[in-house]
């Protein structure tokens, strides 16, 4: 199995393909770029690198976009447009001098050069490198595990949405009599079933599971505070365990990318919001990491627990948890239509009731029936819900029958 270069080394060697553009890749540092186009298939010795690297490069990019060829125009991702104009994969942009492709790519976010310079253009390299592991990765796993079927980004990651979060909505009215939300399962599953599997559409099935174990669910939820700071890998919280499952690591073990606390960090810096909250309720969308290799597309972290006095408590409410789950199904629902990913099952944990939180029973109430009001007006989706906690899942359980 052919190594993967470390995100640092590529960030570097981009950084030098931008200033020099790709007609003088051959003069640039590029022993990462060439382990990650190996690692891809795309060139097996030096007669072809530059040409694999550059198709590497392009498909990069068209990660960022979706998957979807990359226009110069408003219907393709904003910053897979930047990374075309960028790097020179635009053919129209492939000679041009390093100056005038940064105010191309500067005129897709209607800032200065100045300004993207120092903010927009980093993050557009990082992304870039991010997107070439992510392509590598992929074949490489296609490699060991044989053909792929069915949607090409059920293995390896994408890079964050570019989506604002949803804006708050008022949720439908009750449903008529009569309607009401099937009676969840705890924790038997049927013969041959996969641990974490989401169950039938239109149902909430509740199982005792470690959320960071579920397999072949599209999106799992995260709880964080309205800071968006993830816990700490070594906790034993849902946002530390997603964290930890999330990051890539090397051959020792070591963690050589912690995904989500970066691509929540890169939406923090690109909507300006580093250092301060979010709206409580507010969903965000990352990649999954390392989690793609068990069936998950996507992490939404819904920005719930609000800081009080030092930190040590936070403060949920019952119609926090009620927006979060609105908004993650909308944002989910975004994704699918503009990231053209399938997706059709969504994992909640029992989030809200960590330090000084809601109560398990009334937590339990708030999340049964805010899915219970989605999956009325949307039936297509399944919903899990997963504790580690079998007495919680009881109660879990029992708020749905009671609907």
């Amino acid at each position: 199995m052919h190594p993967l270069p470390a995100h640092e080394s590529l960030v570097e060697e981009l950084r030098e393909v931008r200033r020099r553009g790709l007609p003088g890749l051959r003069h640039c540092p590029r022993d990462a770029l060439r382990e990650a186009a190996v690692a891809a298939g795309l060139c097996g010795g030096e007669q072809d690198e530059q040409s694999g690297i550059e198709e590497l490069l392009g498909a990069a990019v068209r990660r960022l976009a979706g998957g979807h060829p990359v226009r110069d125009d408003d219907s393709s991702d904003p910053l897979a447009r930047a990374a075309a104009h960028t790097f020179g994969i635009f053919p129209a942009r492939r000679g041009v001098p390093g100056t005038d492709r940064r105010k191309a790519a500067a005129g897709v976010y209607g800032v200065t050069t100045e300004r993207f310079r120092k903010s927009q253009e980093r993050e557009v390299v990082a992304e870039l490198a991010a997107a070439v592991l992510a392509v590598a990765r992929e074949a490489r796993t296609r490699e060991t595990a044989g053909p792929v079927t069915g949607d090409p980004w059920t293995l390896g990651p994408r890079e964050p949405a570019t989506l604002p979060p949803p804006a708050p909505a008022t949720l439908p009215p009750p449903a008529p009599p009569g309607h009401a939300i099937p009676a969840a399962r705890v924790p038997a599953r049927p013969p041959g079933a996969r641990p974490g599997a989401a169950a039938a559409t239109g149902r909430i099935t509740v199982r005792t599971c470690p959320i960071e174990l579920v397999r072949d669910v599209d999106i799992l939820v995260s709880s964080e505070n309205t800071f968006l700071e993830m816990s700490k890998t070594f906790r034993s919280t849902v946002s530390g365990a997603l964290r930890r499952a999330a990051a890539l690591r090397d051959a020792s073990g070591e963690i050589v990318d912690d995904v989500l606390a970066r691509e929540l960090g890169v939406w923090l810096r690109t909507h300006e919001r580093p250092g301060g909250p979010v709206r409580p309720g507010t969903v965000v969308a990352t990649s999954s990491g390392a989690l793609a290799a068990q069936g998950v597309r996507r992490v939404h972290h819904a920005a719930i627990a609000a800081p009080v006095g030092n930190g040590e408590r936070y403060h949920v409410t019952p119609a926090v948890l009620a927006e979060a789950v609105r908004a993650s199904f909308e944002l989910a629902r975004q994704e699918a239509e503009f990231l053209a990913l399938p997706m059709s099952s969504i994992c909640f944990p029992l989030m809200g009731t960590g330090r000084g939180g809601l109560s398990v029973p009334a937590a339990a109430r708030a999340l049964v029936g805010a899915i219970g009001q989605e999956l009325r007006r949307d039936p297509s989706w399944s919903v899990l819900m997963v504790t580690p906690d079998e007495g919680h899942a009881r109660l879990l359980m029992a708020a749905s029958s009671a609907r």
